[in-house]
């Protein structure tokens, strides 16, 4: 069982991945009455031709910048190319290395995390009003509009005394804009991690009932062969996303 998840975990990608979404799942493992995190690390690709594909898990002892930079280059040197945009979290090391490996694609921050981190900086009774205003942010019809919006909201913020709220999407709102950039029909696929959210989601469900692993191979060994089921199941029999679109925008970028 364990070469058969090693031979599909290590396979050869073919052809281009326009959309690669990254993400990662922290784990225990139990050894010698101690108790530490093992971390393993999940890619899924949107192909040329739209539909979803797991494409690559590995451990990582840490979600720091080695071992996304080390998982990151294991994706590429299986042949994983055509990359137009990475969407994950702003995890450790995770933005810098992608940039690093993949310099020409753009990095999408998910627009959901994003708002779970000024949320942080927000009171419990006004997170509700503040969740409208951010979305705001993302319904408008363009990145200049949606810059537009992100100022008006910096300043309300500032007005309801939620400095550190305000300084959050100064600073940050553009890194969740970038989705703007590409085909109005793929934004709501592309604006979020939410397809690999809920595949670690029932990950997370399927290893809660092991409690602590003995070593990192087996979190791994087991994350990947249910990674390799759902894989095999209408979630990737279906088509995700029409990339013609994409294609189209591209070639009337380059003729101007």
């Amino acid at each position: 069982v364990y070469d058969r998840i090693e031979e599909w975990r290590s396979r050869e990608l073919e052809g281009d991945y326009p959309y690669v979404y990254l993400d990662g799942i922290c784990l225990k493992r139990s050894w010698g009455g101690s108790v530490k995190n093992v971390s393993v690390l999940v890619a899924v690709g949107v192909n040329a031709e739209g539909y979803r594909e797991i494409i690559g898990a590995a451990e990582g002892e840490k979600e720091d910048k080695a071992g996304w930079l080390g998982f990151i280059r294991h994706l590429k040197e299986r042949g994983l190319k055509g990359v137009r945009l990475i969407v994950s979290d702003k995890c450790l090391g995770l933005v810098e290395s992608a940039s690093e490996v993949y310099p020409d694609a753009d990095g999408q921050r998910c627009v959901v995390h994003w708002y779970r981190n000024v949320f942080t900086n927000v009171p419990r009774e006004k997170v509700r009003t503040v969740a409208a205003m951010l979305k705001a942010i993302h319904a408008q019809e363009d990145r200049s509009a949606a810059r537009e919006k992100a100022k008006a909201v910096v300043a309300k913020l500032r007005d309801m005394k939620l400095r550190k709220a305000a300084a959050q999407v100064e600073e940050c709102v553009e890194e969740t804009l970038v989705y703007m950039n590409y085909p109005e029909e793929h934004w709501l696929r592309i604006k979020t991690n939410n397809p690999l959210e809920r595949i670690m989601k029932e990950i997370r469900r399927r290893t809660r009932v092991v409690g602590s692993f003995p070593d990192g191979k087996s979190a791994l060994m087991l994350v990947a062969a249910r990674l390799r089921h759902i894989a095999g199941t209408k979630w990737g029999s279906r088509r995700y996303l029409s990339m013609e679109r994409l294609y189209e925008l591209e070639r009337m970028r380059e003729a101007i």
